[in-house]
């Protein structure tokens, strides 16, 4: 129905127009809608006026914007679908116009009582975008002593149309927007699956099995076994894979902060909360995200997650509205996590929320037939990243890495090879260029007992050549067997200064 066989006086058709102007000022949705209550209460002469969206997975209207006396405190509340007027016009269809709300058998009275507020007649309109209803325009108490008219109704109907459209438009805006954050968080991954053991292959065939479903999935296994490898490989091969893949080590941050990064924060939540910020579970919404060593969260922290895990929604640190998202949880951790689970460092009921669908990744000294493809890839990773050529490695040096127990896996093989790369002439990799930890010789012995173990090793021998040769790079690097270039990016890496 065009607005002319409404027969709407030529005022009330210039403030749809100028209504309609506001209204899409901005693709900001939360400003949007906004300024839909506060147009939907001008256009109407009326106390007060909200916008309720449906929350289709929880089934709940929830107040996304309000004006009148008790506005700002009506923001996030929420209620179930069924209940009230608002929620027979999301039910139905169909607008509704009520002179005494008293006499309906549908009316809700419930935010009235919490909040102080009298209603007395009402009218209220579908948001209907594209045949699917995802919300309600509410107006209250017309101004003055009139009540709403049949004609009221007809001019909220059509005011609904044109916010229905601005709604539609901000939540694209704002879909598009949260998927783009979180792609760009995701983003910064290049790595693959090497190897043929059989070890790794079941594995692969559990990932393979759990990949096309939504279950919450473990990984467990030490450190370095290549885990969140596991995860993008699972999350790669899902229905969700055209959208963010989101990864956070749960062991790298304290309490306070953990739960920001997760769940986001609201401005002014804690000090040095400047601005909102969107969590991790935001971000990856409608992809995954991995919660890596979550078997080092705190318990308050843990009860939240879990409820993420039930109900699918949380609330911002410091914040009120319930957040709804459509994540897949991939958890992992070093720890014996039913261990844990005994000693009450793992709730229960968190850990069999968790453990849905465990994978076991093997350690590496369970798959050594892989250790010659991945010494191969690492090499030529590695001397792509130095910019020299990649050296071949010996039967010697090969035999060493091979038969090597590896505490630190997969992680430390690359640390390993890359230091290996570095150090090599260009054309080999042999056993000098391997650490003590490997060959069992007494190679140098690091020069500060705080720098233990091959990193210390490495900047023991660098820094040696550099006392050896005045600090002269150039010399060093000569004795070194390695480009100045080289020398230079390792004197950055560990933060080697020439003393006073």
């Amino acid at each position: 129905m065009s607005i002319k066989e409404h027969g709407l006086p030529g005022k009330t058709l210039s403030a749809l127009v100028e209504a309609s102007g506001t209204i899409n000022a901005s693709l900001e949705l939360p400003k949007t809608l906004q300024a839909i209550a506060q147009t939907a209460a001008t256009v109407m002469d009326a106390e007060a006026a909200s916008v309720l969206l449906l929350d289709c997975l929880r089934n709940k209207l929830v107040f996304r914007a309000a004006t009148g006396v008790q506005g700002d405190r009506l923001i996030g509340v929420e209620f179930d679908a069924h209940l009230g007027i608002a929620g027979r016009v999301v039910r139905s269809g169909k607008p509704a116009v009520v002179i005494d709300v008293h006499k309906d058998k549908d009316f809700f009275s419930g935010i009235d009582d919490q909040y102080h507020f009298t209603t007395r007649g009402l009218v209220a309109a579908p948001l209907v975008k594209k045949d699917e209803i995802i919300g309600a325009v509410e107006v209250l108490n017309k101004n003055g002593q009139d009540n709403f008219t049949r004609g009221d109704l007809e001019l909220l109907q059509v005011f609904a149309n044109i916010a229905a459209c601005a709604v539609d438009n901000a939540q694209v805006h704002e879909k598009l927007k949260q998927e783009n954050r979180g792609l760009r968080a995701g983003q910064d991954f290049s790595g693959q699956i090497i190897g043929h053991s059989q070890a790794l292959i079941q594995a692969l065939d559990l990932c393979a099995r759990v990949a096309a479903s939504n279950a919450t999935v473990l990984v467990l296994g030490e450190t370095g076994t290549g885990k969140e490898l596991i995860a993008r490989h699972i999350h790669a091969n899902s229905s969700r894979n055209s959208k963010p893949f989101i990864a956070l080590n749960c062991a790298a941050l304290p309490e306070t902060l953990l739960e920001s990064e997760l769940f986001g924060h609201e401005k002014g939540a804690f000090t040095g909360a400047v601005s909102q910020k969107i969590g991790r579970f935001e971000l990856a919404n409608g992809g995954t995200i991995f919660l890596d060593e979550i078997g080092d969260i705190s318990h308050s922290t843990q009860i939240k997650l879990l409820r993420v895990l039930q109900e699918k929604d949380f609330v911002r640190v410091g914040g009120t509205k319930t957040v709804t998202c459509d994540v897949r949880v991939i958890a992992a951790t070093n720890r014996d996590i039913q261990k844990a689970v005994e000693k009450s460092d793992i709730r229960e009921d968190l850990y069999y929320r968790l453990n849905v669908f465990p994978i076991q990744m093997p350690p590496l000294r369970q798959r050594r037939e892989d250790i010659p493809m991945l010494v191969e890839h690492f090499v030529k990773v590695s001397a792509t990243q130095l910019n020299v050529p990649p050296p071949q490695v010996t039967e010697e040096a090969m035999a060493m890495l091979t038969t090597y127990k590896w505490p630190g896996n997969i992680r430390e093989l690359q640390n390993i090879l890359e230091r290996a790369v570095l150090l090599s002439d260009g054309r080999t990799i042999g056993a000098n260029e391997l650490p003590k930890e490997i060959t069992g010789k007494t190679v140098i012995q690091p020069l500060d007992k705080n720098d233990s173990g091959l990193w210390g090793y490495e900047k023991a021998l660098i820094v040696k050549a550099l006392r050896e040769n005045g600090w002269n790079q150039t010399r060093a690097a000569k004795v070194l067997n390695i480009s100045r270039d080289n020398l230079r990016y390792r004197i950055k890496k560990y933060d080697i200064k020439k003393p006073d």
